[in-house]
């Protein structure tokens, strides 16, 4: 009956809510087309800037790699294979995922890691994306709602046509012919919320939207198709994590990127998201059962400060507001956690009132 009454009020209420977020829409592109030639000029001397994320330190450290060393003729060899793979590749104009360079020698490689981190520090070393070395990471990511396009070999891929969701491309750069009338794009952190959310049929009850989940902390897959979504359908994107510090750096790795991909920010981050729920103030506000609240950890606390200190902070009150809160409380909670208050919270009363009345930061 709750739910009846919900939906009755979100539909007569539709013209508003599409007011508001077009209005959103229209004030984020403002924001953006707004960066002057000094926002982007301070990237080459500052660790951050708001319009991009984090930016590589225009500082550098060398490391030495020699074939005639011991400590280090493992590695030097692992760089040769490498580099040897990637040639063939460009030369061939084929792709091959990291998976597929670790097995062409795993007893030279040793585990998955050593190829990732090389890959990573040979595309930073000659600052191009991974792509432009013909060299792709297999996607975990989900994505589900209104959305249409063309893969790079011609595939159509239709959200639309299926109630379940559809894996991240591992080519997101060769996707084209986006098709949407999506009114926002949702983040999920979690790929149980996620599915929770499908299964209800969330897309379709409130609003066109897109979901997509990087199932916990996002593959560059997952945040290249993020970005994608936003360059091409600049609507809003909200972010939907758990009230705790490890869902507050996962959505700080969509909104401003990580130290480790910072050479690769400008195709990665998207400074545009904002921050739907679960905030920390939220527990108080919709009186969480205690049952469902979790103390913090001394490794959440640890995390916590680090967060706090981290450049964003000086562009985001409202952030550092909510987390200082829960370090204050010293209380975390997952978003499941809202199934204590009814089981259909989450879908019928929480997202619908925080979509339809602003209640983002």
């Amino acid at each position: 009956m709750l739910g009846k009454q919900i939906s009755c009020a979100m539909e007569s209420g539709s013209t508003q809510f599409f007011f508001l977020i077009d209005k959103l829409r229209i004030q984020l592109l403002n924001s953006i087309e707004g960066a002057t030639e000094k926002d982007y000029f301070q990237e080459e001397i500052s660790p951050f800037d708001s319009g991009v994320g984090l930016q590589m330190s225009s500082g550098h450290s060398v490391t030495t790699v020699k074939s005639n060393c011991l400590a280090s003729v493992t590695k030097f060899a692992q760089i040769l294979k490498i580099l040897s793979v990637i040639y063939r590749l460009v030369q061939s104009n084929s792709y091959a995922t990291k998976r597929d360079v670790y097995y062409n020698n795993t007893q030279l490689f040793g585990s998955q890691r050593s190829v990732d981190t090389i890959v990573d520090d040979i595309s930073c070393m000659l600052k191009v994306s991974r792509r432009a070395l013909h060299v792709m990471a297999t996607s975990k990511g989900l994505i589900a709602g209104d959305l249409c396009y063309l893969e790079e070999d011609g595939t159509r891929i239709d959200c639309r046509s299926s109630s379940a969701s559809i894996s991240v491309s591992s080519n997101v750069a060769g996707i084209r012919n986006i098709v949407s009338s999506a009114k926002f794009v949702m983040i999920v952190e979690k790929d149980a919320t996620f599915q929770t959310l499908l299964n209800d049929d969330f897309c379709r009850k409130l609003s066109p939207c897109i979901m997509i989940t990087g199932k916990g902390v996002p593959d560059v897959n997952s945040r290249l198709m993020v970005k994608k979504l936003w360059d091409t359908l600049q609507i809003p994107i909200f972010a939907l994590v758990d009230a705790d510090p490890h869902g507050f750096e996962i959505m700080c790795i969509y909104k401003y990127g990580s130290v480790a991909m910072s050479f690769e920010a400008h195709s990665l981050t998207v400074p545009s998201v904002m921050w739907l729920g679960l905030l920390p103030s939220d527990l108080q506000r919709l009186m969480v059962p205690k049952r469902s609240l979790l103390p913090l950890t001394r490794r959440d606390e640890n995390k916590l400060n680090s967060l706090l200190k981290r450049p964003y902070f000086a562009s985001q009150p409202q952030w550092q507001k909510e987390m200082e809160l829960m370090q204050q409380n010293k209380v975390k909670a997952e978003i499941q956690s809202l199934a204590d208050i009814a089981p259909d919270f989450l879908t019928s009363i929480y997202l619908p009132n925080k979509l339809r009345y602003g209640g983002w930061l």
